[in-house]
């Protein structure tokens, strides 16, 4: 439990170390340091290091949980080396390398160090430096985030999946830190998360940054086996996975009464019969009338299975108390992120209060097992889970270490153990979800263990429904006099990132804006891609020539790029495109307005990684027909402006879309499997309005073209912005 950051080529390095480290102070309260060329530091609070005034400058902030063999950090040996990590494999590194080592953040320098010296590798070259650091982390079970500084250079990086948290910023000099706030508190704006598949190294004379790229987990080949064969080694690497996380005190476990969690008391249970290792489960919710439905079947469970339970209950007003703390700490106003992370934020609380410094989580489960509804409609399980894994970075694991690090307690997340998550990806997808259920391999794993079936087979609702949290800050904002939820939350943060858009002309991305626009991001600018081949893989062409007109109706610039429309190299022109938008207009992320399109959602995200950019699909896998009504229900105004398939004829372009035609729509798919929001080119859209539109736009003449009995488009010929009738 650390907090690390550093300044280089700053001035004010000191400075700015010391306020970074005390925004950090949180997550090490039992000491900090710092070290640059030739010097390092100890105390017990940051205000108390007195540094040279020097512009380069590693910082750590520490927690011990009560270890004997824990040092103070900064560690400095040939290079210096700050770290957040937990790894497990240490002991047996050691042995294995013969070294010299009394934790993991020893063991990994002392072993980066040995194998450059055992190599002979340049220390002045970096990119050797780099893929002497990536062989070492392939070595590594655990989870980390460091800073490593060798002579002139630089280098930063994190476990492979991403539960340790490390941002940084190269706008003035290089500056890194475990969490996103302390570099805003000094004043850094382009901040960027380090891709967990990468190492970064900064070269300090030169100002140059440098990337080695790691190999992410595969899901080819599929396991051969039977279904019995691969729940008992997903059985074995779970079980595993528990037994290396299992600290020398007692510990907490995150319990909703839920699937993923009962499997971890069934497991704490038969693997922790050693004195010290006992553990308490921990539930939480809004305290009412009724009982939470997480709380009541947490009980249940408890009392069936035998095990001790913590119900912590809170009312209105400390839910509101908790919010004010919360939501600046995941600095997000994001509904379902605030409402878990308000979850784990009071079970955190009760666990500390109990003096724990440890707690299990089930996190990780639902996106290695096809655990989420969305699973249900999914065309590709195996790929979905493998995008779902690549990303939780970017949606979960942030929320979950800050929220668990706020409390000093060292957050145990199983399910996302490597060996598991590298062997669970590759498990055939009908052992993951059919049509009687999802999570199947895990629910086989349950049994097992024998765990009851009525607690194997639970249907669950997500954290903030199940602990009544959702109703909780939707009773808040109702009091306060908010319309929505996201709006009484942007009282105590706003965001701040910056998001460019995908943009089509159609129904889904100018959704995707409103559902952003809700959340308060920031919507900078609109990147269009005319293709001029009219069966580009990758993007719309009917009528993309008045997306201008749709962005001058929001009032929002729009960067235009011609692409031939060539399969494959039309990404080219679609980098250049986000590139000049982040150039030009800053942004730090992208939103997609993509559904089910595995092609252009893996080849869109694959272009942002390499440009350091978030990816937002905030449509991806809604349900199709729901989309379409909410559509209607707020507003949105289109028309099919192509189509091409059986049902569907000339009639249906040029128009309004109405009810009528979405019940339509309904029948068809119910009779030939149409897809209802299109999503299989069965029809293009055009938006003439929209809640976020300052005008509308009014088609004065388009001309349909009727290619056959099921294939037609409408050209628009004549639009222009019209002033909306007042409401």
């Amino acid at each position: 439990m650390c907090g690390i950051t550093g300044f280089f080529n700053r001035e004010n390095a000191v400075e700015l170390t010391i306020r970074a480290l005390g925004i950090l102070s949180y997550r090490g309260k039992d000491g900090t340091g710092a070290a640059g060329s030739g010097w390092v530091e100890y105390t017990d609070v940051p205000e108390k290091l007195c540094l040279p005034y020097v512009n380069n400058i590693i910082g750590h902030v520490r927690h011990t949980r009560a270890s004997p063999t824990r040092q103070r950090q900064p560690l400095v040996y040939k290079g210096i080396f700050a770290s957040n990590c937990e790894i497990y494999n240490w002991k047996e590194l050691a042995a294995t390398y013969r070294i010299d080592a009394s934790n993991g953040p020893d063991l990994f320098v002392k072993l980066v160090e040995q194998r450059l010296h055992d190599e002979n590798t340049n220390a002045s070259d970096p990119i050797a430096i780099m893929q002497n650091i990536c062989d070492a982390l392939d070595l590594l079970q655990g989870v980390y985030a460091f800073a490593y500084w060798l002579e002139d250079v630089v280098y930063i990086a994190r476990d492979i999946i991403g539960l340790k948290s490390l941002w940084y910023s190269s706008s003035k000099g290089f500056a890194f830190a475990s969490e996103r706030k302390a570099l805003k508190s000094v004043g850094y704006t382009e901040i960027k998360e380090l891709d967990p598949r990468e190492v970064l190294a900064y070269d300090i004379r030169s100002g140059t940054v440098h990337r080695c790229t790691r190999d992410f987990f595969s899901i080819i080949p599929q396991h051969e086996g039977t279904f019995e064969q691969i729940a008992e080694q997903v059985q074995l690497l779970l079980e595993n996975a528990v037994k290396v996380r299992f600290p020398d005190e007692p510990f907490g476990i995150l319990f909703s009464g839920g699937l993923d969690s009962t499997i971890l008391v069934y497991m704490c249970k038969k693997l922790g019969k050693i004195p010290g290792k006992d553990f308490k489960c921990y539930s939480v919710g809004l305290m009412g009338m009724q009982e939470p439905p997480d709380i009541e079947y947490a009980r249940w469970v408890a009392q069936t299975l035998g095990f001790t339970l913590v119900v912590h209950q809170i009312d209105l007003e400390q839910v509101e108390k908790y919010l004010k703390t919360v939501v600046p700490l995941v600095e997000d106003t994001n509904v379902p992120k605030v409402g878990v992370a308000l979850t784990m934020y009071a079970a955190c609380k009760a666990a500390m209060e109990d003096g724990m410094r440890v707690m299990f989580s089930g996190s990780g489960a639902d996106e290695l097992f096809a655990g989420y509804d969305r699973h249900k409609r999914s065309t590709d399980i195996s790929r979905d889970s493998y995008t779902d894994i690549l990303n939780i970075y970017k949606k979960n694991t942030y929320r979950d270490d800050v929220v668990s690090m706020y409390h000093n307690i060292e957050l145990c997340v199983p399910y996302l153990d490597k060996r598991l998550v590298e062997y669970g990806l590759r498990i055939p997808p009908q052992f993951k979800i059919n049509a009687a259920g999802n999570k199947l391999i895990l629910r086989r794993v349950a049994e097992k263990l024998g765990i009851p079936a009525q607690f194997t087979w639970r249907k669950k609702q997500a954290a903030q429904y199940g602990s009544r949290f959702d109703k909780a800050i939707d009773k808040l904002t109702r009091r306060a006099g908010y319309k929505t939820k996201t709006a009484y939350l942007e009282q105590y943060y706003h965001p701040d990132l910056k998001l460019g858009v995908l943009f089509s002309s159609g129904k889904d991305c100018n959704y995707a804006i409103y559902l952003m626009q809700q959340q308060s991001y920031a919507i900078e600018c609109l990147i269009t891609i005319k293709s001029i081949n009219p069966d580009s893989y990758m993007f719309h062409t009917p009528n993309i020539d008045l997306a201008q007109l749709q962005a001058e109706a929001m009032g929002v610039p729009l960067i235009e790029q011609i692409s031939q429309g060539e399969k494959e190299t039309e990404l080219e022109d679609l980098k250049k495109a986000i590139y000049r938008a982040k150039q030009e207009f800053g942004i730090e992320g992208v939103i997609t307005g993509a559904l089910y399109s595995n092609y252009q959602r893996e080849r869109i995200e694959r272009i942002c990684d390499e440009l350091g950019l978030k990816v937002f699909s905030p449509l991806w896998h809604i349900d199709q027909e729901k989309e379409m009504r909410q559509l209607l229900a707020l507003g949105f105004r289109f028309i099919f402006s192509s189509v091409a398939a059986y049902g569907l004829s000339s009639k249906w372009v040029g128009r309004i879309i109405t009810e009528n035609d979405i019940e339509h729509l309904v029948k068809l798919n119910e009779k030939i499997g149409l897809n209802v929001a299109g999503e299989g080119g069965e029809f293009e859209s055009f938006v003439v309005d929209a809640p976020m539109y300052k005008k509308r736009i009014e088609v004065r003449e388009f001309e349909v073209i009727e290619l056959d009995e099921y294939t037609a488009k409408a050209v628009i010929t004549d639009a222009v912005l019209v002033d909306k009738a007042d409401e």
